[in-house]
């Protein structure tokens, strides 16, 4: 039995924005010196189209941008100035975030990570805020105002969480009221936002504060995962997105949306779950996931930034396991995981969206236009444990221009899917250079040619999916 979904290609189409290219993240900012990230960002913005590259700790001290000495303060933007340059020099730009307090500026020694990012308030507001305008100074006389429009400052990250801020509500506030003036006396074109939250917290009393205190802000930024409040204390990850609801994300962003008002709204962070160490990131599940909630966050926002594009990555520590789990939408040698597929998928679709009418429980379909194909996105996803099976999927379409050719791409457990090969392979732990070439290849996107057969009527199209599948089907028009 086919679940049908039908849509008319003679129908008119909305405008569909790439919203989920606009930033995709990272660790923090001392990985960008490294050339093996450098490849994997660069092959990022190239096949997959993102523009920002957004990362912890630009003023941390292991960047040197601020350090005491002999209790003299001495700037040396030397490390950012590296950064930036090469974001520029491949056509990206940074989505800045400004954090985390120098030592030198710091009132305690509360630190996160590995790299040991301080996260208390500054001892004295003042030094805070001429620290942010000399940076912002020196990257404008740097680069000129006409590059750096295209940056966005965020000001600190998830400061509602006492792992990354020891002040209260009220001291983050001040912090960012103090850094965006501080952005602003440099160039009123800068874009500064905030509040950074984890879980889509702060909104409502962020804008109050800004518009009470008459204090700049020109979008709003926040972080979500589907684990968030989720489960019990001490629930593992499977068992918190089990207790996860089928398109919570999609909710929030909508609720967002409303507290945000008209003000440009960016998620800076999300990712299918908040586990550094979570092996569905490195399944097809994560593909489909992926797909379906940015499909569901469109028209709500204006960047959704994915956490992230590289498993060069040591929050915890730097793991040398090929399939560890992480972040990634690559793992440390640059192998595509079915993740990185999904946004090649996402990448190719048209700018114009067509209404299709049709339900299921865990099939999703999408089609978009672009100048010389139509694209129909389908997927078959559920959360962990949640009911899912393979699905014969119908779609009619109703009054179709001359295609000229049509073909299909998946992923799912045997296509476009390096985990599985890598498992084949007996989960070796470090890689050859014949491996890892063997692995790129069983992560390829593979066209199937689909056969349409000329009429005056609707087309017909029939499609299995199996659980957690995504497919996309690319028909080119005459």
């Amino acid at each position: 039995m086919h679940t049908t979904f039908i849509a008319d290609l003679s129908a008119p189409c909305a405008s569909f924005p790439h919203f989920w290219e606009h930033t995709i993240g990272s660790g923090h900012a001392t990985l960008a010196l490294r050339a093996d990230w450098r490849r994997q960002l660069l092959r990022s913005h190239r096949e997959l189209g993102f523009k920002h590259v957004r990362f912890h700790g630009i003023l941390s001290d292991d960047m040197g941008t601020l350090v005491d000495e002999n209790e003299k303060l001495i700037y040396s933007f030397f490390n950012a100035d590296q950064v930036m340059d090469f974001l520029l020099s491949i056509g990206m730009a940074p989505f800045t975030e400004l954090s985390f307090m120098p030592q030198a500026l710091s009132s305690g020694d509360q630190t996160v990570f590995k790299y040991k990012g301080n996260v208390t308030p500054p001892r004295e507001y003042a030094a805070w805020k001429e620290l942010i305008s000399t940076t912002v100074a020196h990257w404008l006389d740097r680069y000129g105002i006409e590059k750096m429009r295209n940056w966005f400052f965020e000001i600190w990250n998830e400061p509602n969480l006492p792992s990354f801020w020891t002040g209260t509500r009220e001291d983050y506030f001040l912090l960012y009221k103090n850094a965006a003036e501080a952005v602003k006396s440099i160039h009123a074109d800068l874009q500064v936002g905030g509040p950074a939250t984890a879980s889509n917290a702060w909104i409502t009393e962020f804008r109050d504060f800004c518009t009470q205190t008459k204090t700049p802000y020109d979008f709003i930024s926040t972080h979500h995962y589907p684990t968030d409040a989720f489960g019990k204390p001490g629930d593992d990850t499977v068992t918190q997105l089990a207790d996860s609801q089928r398109s919570v994300l999609r909710d929030q962003v909508t609720e967002t949306r409303k507290k945000a008002g008209t003000t440009p709204v960016y998620y800076t962070e999300w990712c299918t779950s908040s586990n550094p160490f979570d092996t569905l990131h490195d399944q097809p599940y994560a593909a489909a996931f992926i797909t379906k909630t940015i499909m569901e966050a469109r028209g709500q926002v204006q960047g959704y930034s994915y956490w992230t594009f590289s498993d060069i990555f040591e929050e915890n520590y730097f793991s040398s396991i090929p399939f560890h789990g992480g972040f990634g939408l690559m793992t440390i040698h640059g192998i595509p995981k079915p993740a990185y597929r999904a946004y090649e998928l996402l990448h190719r679709l048209g700018d114009q969206l067509l209404n299709v009418q049709g339900a299921h429980p865990t099939v999703d379909v999408w089609m978009t236009r672009s100048t010389e194909a139509w694209q129909i996105l389908v997927t078959n996803s559920a959360l962990p444990r949640h009911p899912v099976q393979s699905e014969a999927v119908r779609l009619f379409l109703n009054n179709p221009p001359p295609i000229k050719q049509a073909y299909l791409e998946r992923i799912d457990d045997t296509h476009a899917n390096a985990t599985g090969a890598w498992e084949t392979m007996g989960k070796p732990g470090y890689l050859s250079a014949v491996q890892v070439a063997e692995l790129e290849l069983s992560s390829a996107l593979t066209r199937e040619a689909l056969t349409i057969i000329p009429n005056d009527g609707p087309i017909q199209l029939d499609i299995h999916i199996p659980p957690q599948g995504t497919t996309l089907i690319t028909l080119e028009t005459a």
